[in-house]
């Protein structure tokens, strides 16, 4: 079968808002860390969908989970009733969650997760201002776009929800105050206190949206201060920290959140993505007096709750816990990070490599001096990569982002990262044709 004809009759039904395109890839099959195609072609992926197979595709705990849940209760809207299995869960997600006496609200994903920490801030602060980040991904509900700080074309189209306002993360490759790390005094710290003498009333302002890795901007680490430093101002004015783990939580970073790796308690997270194993479910875990701050049903949906998917996230917490894979994630997150450390040595396109546990981001830049960055070479890349077997992606344009299963094995791993260095060499030495870039509209 052709993919082409598929990607086609995708743009004849399927509207352009819901997705865009890297590669034709028209998945079939997967087990673990290995995608097949309609045609049985064999891919591994540095993908994990996302960031939503942690536990590997088709997890045999989670498939078995699932289909003894389907046998006997699909779905119990726990709206007005008390399916047990959304029980289960939040009482472990209560357990796993870096915040006392916390409460769990469920739903369907990372955005609406997101929406609702707006509303839990606002009504527990009784104050509606809202901090978030330049660069940052929330999702596309309206609250989450709203919060979002990565592209405002969409937001110009269609309205967005208003005190919002934004300040800079702390990218230490393209510092926004032009600092070198060596010489930095922290000056993404101290704009805050001139955000607030200069623009935003401090005691007006509910919570502080962060993810505690920038994903979608390109897999940036903030330095390990840096939210030690902030808490202490939000603390200061009675502001909450609003922790978005969609992509960083249940594992990945090497902990189960990747918050817990600066040394702060944050007072709501919202995670999604690799709950599910696969399935759509979401959560915002905050303190209890900040989630019983509203009233009933003014954050509900009719499926979340969902006994099905509920079901197999316990099952993904087990297998991280049974499996270690806490550990695993940094044992071979830092491996892959010292061989890509070592690629950007014999590689003059890599400009710079970042990223904890299996959440890692390489950065290709046409000039290591001035930085510029290198995004046909990346859509050159991705494309090859995806012609030797490799499924990989990038983001801001220009930065890969490798994220395979935290149970990939270690020589499916090795193996495709010496398809990616392969790649990358094929685009240096000038063997993929520019015509390529015409396929890859990326992210």
């Amino acid at each position: 079968m052709d993919p082409w004809e598929i990607v086609e009759r995708y743009h004849r039904v399927i509207a352009p808002a819901n997705r865009t395109t890297y590669f034709p890839l028209v998945p079939v099959k997967a087990e673990n860390a290995k995608v097949w195609d309609v045609n049985g072609r064999e891919y591994i992926d540095f993908l994990s969908d996302a960031a939503v197979q942690n536990v590997g595709h088709n997890n045999p705990r989670v498939v078995r989970a699932i289909k003894e849940q389907v046998e006997k209760l699909v779905h119990a809207t726990y709206i007005y009733s008390f399916p047990l299995e959304p029980l289960l869960l939040a009482e472990k997600l209560v357990e796993i969650a870096p915040i006392d006496n916390a409460k769990v609200s469920l739903g369907l994903s990372g955005a609406d997760a997101n929406d609702g920490a707006i509303k839990f801030a606002r009504a527990y602060t009784k104050k509606h201002t809202i901090l978030s980040y330049m660069r940052s991904f929330y999702g596309s509900t309206y609250g989450a776009m709203s919060l979002t700080g990565l592209d405002f074309h969409v937001r110009a189209m269609v309205g967005e929800l208003s005190g919002i306002h934004y300040i800079p993360y702390p990218n230490c490759y393209r510092c926004p105050f032009g600092k070198d790390p060596k010489s930095c005094k922290m000056e993404c710290v101290e704009y805050i206190k001139e955000k607030f003498e200069g623009e935003v009333y401090a005691e007006g302002v509910a919570a502080l949206f962060a993810e505690p890795i920038q994903g979608d901007s390109g897999m940036v680490v903030p330095p390990e201060s840096y939210f030690r430093k902030i808490k202490k101002i939000l603390d200061n004015y009675g502001i909450l920290l609003v922790v978005d783990e969609v992509q960083s939580g249940m594992g990945r970073t090497g902990k189960w959140f990747a918050i817990e790796h600066f040394g702060v308690k944050p007072d709501i997270i919202t995670i999604a993505k690799p709950l599910g194993g696969g399935l759509p479910i979401s959560a915002t875990i905050g303190r209890a007096e900040i989630m019983d701050s509203l009233p009933p049903l003014s954050h509900a949906f009719t499926l979340s709750g969902n006994p099905t998917a509920a079901r197999a996230a316990l099952a993904v917490i087990e297998e991280i816990e049974e499996k270690d894979l806490l550990r695993r994630a940094k044992k071979l997150g830092d491996y892959s990070k010292k061989r890509l450390e070592k690629m950007k040595e014999e590689h003059e396109l890599i400009g710079d490599v970042r990223g904890l546990g299996l959440m890692l981001g390489v950065e290709l830049v046409k000039n290591r001096e001035t930085k510029e960055r290198a995004f046909e070479e990346a859509k050159k890349v991705v494309w090859r990569a995806f012609e030797l077997g490799l499924i990989v992606a990038f983001l801001q344009g220009n930065v890969l982002r490798i994220q395979p299963p935290l149970t990939i094995e270690e020589d499916v791993l090795d193996e495709g990262l010496n398809i990616l260095e392969r790649a990358i060499s094929d685009v240096e030495e000038g063997k993929v044709p520019d015509d390529v870039v015409k396929n890859v509209q990326g992210w």
